[in-house]
């Protein structure tokens, strides 16, 4: 049934009463236009086409009151300049990876990933049950902002690389792609951090102008074409075990939106959450396999260089308790990791160390 069209019981009979006097109004629906800028090539499927997905979930979901328009990383404004367009009101949303704005303020690295962080699974609790949402909020209202969760890569790689790595001393010199605080941890152990968006990478590789570069997966790297450029292909990203992006939108925006629109947005953003999850899970294990049919040396980082991060990533954090709002989130942050690892040493790692053994 039209939502638009339904009138209750008794209304219906004031309404047709009142019409033989009074001549004829016709309602007309309210219509929603948002400009819905991202940090991705369109090329990317998965995350651009994560964007993509909300839009058209959007407008069918409202019957079309709602009309969203996305635009890939740089078609309107820059892939990393997206946070302040939306901010200032440029646009009025925009899909990215709350991590790329650490140098704003360290505590959004919480809501993409912090190394040795949370899975997948544990992340998406965080959000919905376990208190992220709402210190996400708090975050976001600084800048006029209000996001929610938008898509999670699950488990990432730990990079491409043009040379081995078998101890930390490997590390240091390496010019090196790498977003969030695992940059800020690789360059703890020496290695020169460079933040490129998703569309540079390959060209920054193919050029020498990097030595390595993490981005996202099999999946999405084979559409980079990092094969071409790079010969090792490292794993696990103890950097993110998963990412989570976002879907942010302008606050004075959001807020003119009638509660049945908002309430449909984020029924949006929670389907495209699902969508991108369920799409990285079943595409990444072919392209994996793809890769290395072509050619793609797949490497582990050794127990050695996985605690010169660890120790990185400690370093880190003792840094980022200097700002006020990661100090305050942290505690709950870290109270929900430790609450999940629990339960998930009990249970579900134990069953996959044995299907692995």
């Amino acid at each position: 049934m039209d939502r638009r069209g339904f009138i209750k019981g008794a209304g219906t009979g004031l309404v047709a009463a009142s019409a033989v006097n009074a001549p004829a109004v016709i309602a007309q629906p309210t219509r929603f236009r948002l400009n819905m800028v991202t940090s991705w090539p369109a090329a990317l499927d998965n995350l651009y086409g994560t964007a993509e997905y909300f839009a058209e979930r959007i407008e069918a979901m409202t019957d079309g009151d709602v009309q969203a328009r996305t635009s890939p990383g740089g078609a309107e404004v820059g892939a990393l300049e997206v946070y302040d367009a939306v901010s200032n009101g440029a646009f009025e949303c925009c899909h990215t990876a709350p991590y790329y704005f650490i140098g704003k303020n360290p505590a959004h690295g919480f809501f993409t990933a912090l190394p040795f962080g949370m899975t997948m699974e544990a992340q998406n609790a965080w959000m919905v049950s376990g208190g992220g949402q709402a210190l996400w909020d708090e975050l976001n209202a600084k800048d006029n902002l209000i996001a929610f969760p938008g898509g999670n890569t699950s488990a990432q790689c730990g990079g491409w690389f043009n040379v081995e790595v078998n101890s930390p001393d490997d590390l240091n010199g390496l010019r090196m792609r790498f977003p969030g605080h695992g940059g800020r941890v690789m360059a703890k152990a020496g290695v020169n951090i460079q933040q490129l968006p998703g569309g540079e990478v390959f060209t920054a590789m193919e050029r020498g102008a990097l030595d390595a570069a993490e981005w996202v997966g099999p999946y999405d790297d084979q559409i980079l074409g990092m094969q071409d450029v790079a010969q090792y292909y490292y794993m696990p990203s103890w950097a993110e075990p998963s990412a989570m992006l976002g879907f942010y939108f302008n606050l004075d925006v959001w807020n003119t939106f009638p509660a049945d629109i908002q309430a449909q947005i984020r029924a949006c953003c929670a389907e495209a959450n699902a969508w991108m999850a369920a799409r990285y899970l079943s595409r990444n294990p072919v392209a994996l396999q793809e890769l290395q049919d072509q050619g793609v040396e797949v490497r582990y980082f050794p127990d050695s260089v996985l605690e010169a991060f660890q120790t990185g990533a400690a370093e880190v954090h003792d840094e980022d308790m200097d700002n006020a709002d990661y100090a305050r989130i942290y505690p709950e942050w870290e109270a929900f990791r430790d609450l999940t690892r629990d339960w998930d040493a009990a249970n579900s790692f134990r069953y996959r160390a044995f299907i692995h053994r």
